[in-house]
């Protein structure tokens, strides 16, 4: 067991949550999907509803066991209420359920809110949420693309698409030499899918270029493969999401996958962020506190 209090001044302070300011995809799209259905400023902390990131529902003051999950969807959300006694915590990577579509599927919605009454059921059983979006994906050691290239045993030799305050998202290595084929059987196995995105080349491959999340951006591409990466490994190669937005997205990447050299390949936004939770933050929480049990919620289907 572990007090609330310290575990998020704990949290607060390893990802530099101030440090960053308002999320910058959060703090627009939490009002977006919000309006005009409920009252997201009066349900959630203040400090988040200032941040978009750090403790966004609070429960009782001590916490028995913690749970992982990438998005919230309702299967998480089932699980964490149904399983939660009061004062358990969800530590997520987003407050929001993203479907960016699935490859050999139906496209999706984009951002999409967490139903009220579930929000409320969290609420009404004094369970708490805690969510790290952009600090994650920055940070050094448990970064979502850190979490990637150690279990992929990548060598990192630099590192790439950088913000000048933060530092980088990407990671760039080296890897045992493998070709394009036998790289996609590995990347299933450690996501745990079905099938990757993928387009480009097949090739001989001893050099890889890691983005998490939504890596379907052609100008990371080439920086990419301007530093003579092989193959460029992220959740997503397109975006699979059914707006202008998404259609624009698309079809950048399938015109700069005509002429590229490298094999691009996409293993899901939410398996490749799920990763994290499974590897480097549980490792984190069982080291930073006791707990009775640390739960992972992985997804019923990654790709959606």
């Amino acid at each position: 067991m572990a007090s609330l209090r310290d575990i998020v001044r704990r949290l607060d302070q390893t990802f530099e949550i101030k440090s960053y300011g308002k999320d910058p995809a959060f703090s627009r799209f939490i009002p977006q999907v919000y309006e005009g259905k409920m009252d997201w400023e009066a349900k959630f902390e203040p400090a988040f509803t200032e941040l978009f990131n750090g403790l966004m529902i609070q429960g009782k003051s001590e916490v028995k066991n913690v749970f992982l999950a990438v998005f919230p969807t309702e299967g998480v959300m089932d699980t964490f209420i149904e399983e939660g006694e009061p004062g358990d915590l969800l530590f997520m990577h987003h407050p929001l359920l993203m479907e960016c579509g699935d490859p050999q599927g139906d496209w999706g919605r984009g951002f999409v809110p967490i139903k009220e009454s579930l929000i409320d059921r969290v609420i009404k059983n004094e369970l708490s949420i805690y969510t790290c979006h952009v600090p994650l994906d920055y940070h050094r050691t448990l970064g979502t693309s850190q979490a990637i290239a150690e279990a992929m045993n990548v060598k990192i030799t630099d590192r790439f698409v950088h913000d000048e305050k933060h530092g980088d998202i990407g990671i760039i290595g080296e890897v045992k030499e493998t070709d394009t084929d036998e790289m996609i059987q590995k990347l299933k196995g450690i996501f745990d899918i079905p099938y990757v995105d993928f387009e480009g080349r097949k090739r001989k491959i001893e050099k890889v270029a890691i983005v998490a999340g939504c890596g379907d951006k052609t100008a990371w591409m080439k920086e990419a493969e301007d530093l003579g990466v092989d193959a460029y490994i992220s959740g997503e190669i397109h975006c699979n999401i059914d707006n202008d937005y998404g259609r624009k997205r698309y079809e950048e990447v399938i015109a700069y996958a005509e002429h590229t050299k490298m094999s691009l390949i996409g293993v899901s936004h939410s398996a490749s962020e799920y990763l994290v939770h499974e590897t480097l933050m549980r490792s984190w929480f069982e080291k930073e506190f006791e707990f009775n049990r640390i739960r992972l919620i992985p997804q019923k289907e990654w790709w959606l």
